[in-house]
């Protein structure tokens, strides 16, 4: 029991000279190819760093305009739930708010104004 105990406190001690005295904290495992590390070298750069920008929107956390809250996450292609107040929203395939669709939407609240204040 005392040989184990000694070959224990041992192993604990290579372990923390081996990792520079660093043994509980992970390393940071991508610079900069972030969540498309997972396709390694295929597919070019350019084409990888696109993705890269739609997959962190597509998983991002959105605010939901019922309940104000950053709980609207994606369920499939263009279908979008809040996880608190149970909302169903379409929006755009990898962002809640497409940049057309917003463009759209103020477009339609200027002239909606612009009509009210005429009539």
């Amino acid at each position: 029991e005392f040989e184990g105990r000694r070959l224990l406190v041992y192993f604990a001690l290579a372990l923390r000279t081996a990792h520079g005295g660093a043994a509980a904290t992970m390393g940071k495992r991508t610079k900069k190819v972030g969540i498309c590390g997972k396709y390694g070298i295929r597919y070019g750069a350019s084409i990888r760093k696109n993705i890269k920008k739609m997959e962190i929107s597509q998983h991002a956390k959105y605010n939901c305009v019922f309940c104000g809250k950053d709980n609207v996450k994606r369920v499939s292609t263009g279908i979008w739930k809040c996880r608190s107040c149970k909302k169903v929203i379409a929006g755009g395939a990898y962002m809640l708010n497409t940049p057309p669709a917003v463009t759209a939407k103020t477009t339609i609240g200027r002239m909606r104004k612009m009509l009210e204040s005429q009539g």
